[in-house]
């Protein structure tokens, strides 16, 4: 075989590095470029704030992490109810979703506390405890079973709406099948209150309250009014029995796998949405009352103590558990 001479070796070897340094390029560029994709998933429509600061949280992982992560949100149910959400997280089929406490609570245990009638004197104390240890400490619990609690959302007070007649004391829930929750804690707070506790999906409800599955529910202003169930229900009784949040959690299959960076990047992008979502709340909340009331639905402002007393029972079933320590512990609270 004939000797190339030195000079056609050197154009080779020049050539031969240049494309090796191009490939390496290449590859560097395709590494820049890959992006994380987080699916989010939640039951709530595009209007409401909760949907909003969920937004504004993706936004900011993008601003934060200059590209390279990235939250896609699916809102409406498209990917299942809250409970299909949260079991899709628990193998890492789904990144992350929103949830209500309330039906949380099978999953993780000391959610449960969230629910107990009249736990919170109003929403400065509501807050006081969920950013204080005892929140971090409720986040945190679902870690063991996959799902890590990144933060809290305000979903202010859920209060009774019933179709046929007003309500003005417990006394006046008596017969009424009322939807709640999938959640032991609304149940017991039904029953307590002398009504049929009756668990339906969200989605499900509009057209259970038109059909007579049910005759009243319970929920915030704005879930009322987004939803249009104050087309169905011309009462809106303001008792205003719970203050349990919504939960945004990421599953822990996939938390873990993410960069430290971007477990930051993250956890400080939903703490931004928090104070965010909590000025929308506001005034949401204002805003959709005026809506049910020009629309002619009757709010009324019932005296609470009965439905307070009522509740009572439920406390002592959890005295001298986990549930009722942590419940001493938030009520002190100042």
């Amino acid at each position: 075989m004939r000797k190339l001479p030195q000079q056609q070796k050197l154009i080779l070897l020049l050539l031969l590095g240049f494309l090796l340094t191009a490939v390496a390029l290449v590859g560097c560029d395709r590494k820049k470029r890959e992006v994380r994709v987080l699916k989010l998933a939640h039951v709530l429509d595009t209007e409401h704030p909760v949907h909003k600061a969920m937004v504004f949280m993706a936004q900011r992982v993008k601003e934060k992490s200059n590209g390279r992560m990235r939250i896609d949100i699916y809102p409406s149910e498209q990917l299942g109810s809250e409970r299909e959400a949260i079991e899709q997280l628990q193998v890492g089929a789904l990144a992350m979703t929103k949830a209500s406490s309330s039906a949380i609570e099978s999953f993780i245990p000391k959610m449960k506390v969230l629910g107990l009638p009249y736990l919170f004197r109003d929403s400065e104390h509501f807050w006081k405890a969920l950013e204080g240890p005892t929140g971090k400490e409720i986040l945190a619990s679902g870690e063991p079973v996959g799902l890590r609690g990144l933060c809290f959302y305000d979903a202010g007070a859920r209060s009774f709406y019933t179709k046929n007649r007003p309500v003005e004391t417990p006394a006046d829930l008596k017969g009424m099948k009322i939807r709640v929750q999938k959640s032991e804690m609304a149940v017991k707070m039904i029953v307590a209150m002398g009504g049929s506790a009756t668990p339906i999906d969200w989605g499900e409800l509009y057209t259970s309250l038109q059909q007579g599955v049910v005759d009243a529910a319970e929920n915030n202003p704005p879930s009322f009014q987004s939803s249009m169930h104050y087309e169905v229900c011309k009462y809106y009784i303001l008792d205003e029995h719970t203050r349990c949040p919504d939960v945004l959690m990421v599953s822990t299959f996939v938390w873990n796998k993410l960069s430290p960076d971007f477990q930051r990047i993250l956890q400080e992008a939903a703490d931004e949405s928090v104070t965010y979502q909590r000025k929308l709340w506001a005034e949401k909340e204002k805003e959709c009352l005026e809506i049910v009331e020009k629309a002619g639905v009757t709010v009324t402002y019932p005296d609470k103590s009965p439905f307070r007393e009522a509740t009572k029972t439920i406390w002592k079933e959890f005295e001298d558990t986990e549930i009722g320590e942590i419940a001493e512990r938030i009520v002190k609270i100042q």
